[in-house]
């Protein structure tokens, strides 16, 4: 259970590598051909609004990967719990405000991050 939920926090966290280099260094570059039902314009007009939230994606990385890095198992479970929390919250938000599947990309595999350690800890008392 325990490799299979550190699998899957490094996973999302390179998921979120990949969305805060997309969102501030090539969002008017690739933006258009990701979001091909926006005008090609509003990338030029939101390119600080995207770089902005790339930083926070950025943010949820650094804190997953933080979390494979500690040694003490509570303290990893409890570092990890509270980044994919974050990360769970930011997928209900984009599937309610941008697309469902924006928000599965990040949901999904955080809530099975969440579920595996909740199993191991209950499996563990």
């Amino acid at each position: 259970m325990r490799r299979l939920y550190l699998s899957l926090i490094a996973v999302i966290a390179a998921l979120h590598c990949y969305i805060a280099w997309f969102e501030i260094f090539a969002w008017t570059s690739r933006g258009p051909a990701i979001f091909g039902t926006l005008p090609p314009e509003i990338f030029v007009q939101t390119t600080q609004l995207a770089a902005n939230q790339g930083v926070y994606n950025a943010f949820l990385a650094a804190g997953l990967i933080w979390s494979l890095l500690i040694a003490d198992r509570m303290w990893q479970r409890r570092i990890a719990v509270c980044f994919l929390t974050f990360v769970l919250i930011a997928g209900v938000a984009a599937a309610m405000t941008i697309a469902l599947r924006s928000g599965l990309f990040q949901m999904v595999p955080a809530a099975l991050a969440l579920i595996f350690i909740a199993a191991e800890r209950r499996a563990a008392h």
